[in-house]
């Protein structure tokens, strides 16, 4: 299995019970794919360089999860078809590093 990191950023309008019901849905569909989540790290509010879809403030949030490959092109489906979310990126985490 492969670790891979996936930065998110939510909607300011959410408040938090929305994020916490995003977050539970993403990270129910890692477990359902057999993955793992080693870490989700919550950066907060933050001012974005440019504006996003009109909003110049976001919620970051970083997830950190292990898993086969078509996990990760199914969790990036969910996160498209998710309203709140307005950017995301992931990436194949290098095990050397570590």
């Amino acid at each position: 299995m492969a670790n891979y990191e996936t930065l998110l950023l939510l909607s300011p309008e959410l408040g938090e019970e929305g994020r916490k019901e995003i977050m539970e849905k993403l990270t129910g569909v890692i477990s359902s794919e057999n993955g793992e989540i080693a870490e989700t790290d919550e950066w907060g509010m933050r001012t974005l360089a440019y504006p996003v879809e009109k909003q110049t403030r976001g919620y970051y949030t970083r997830l950190v999860y292990s898993g086969p490959g078509p996990l990760v092109a199914e969790l990036e489906r969910n996160i498209r078809i998710t309203d709140g979310i307005f950017k995301f990126l992931t990436v194949k985490l290098d095990t050397k590093a570590a």
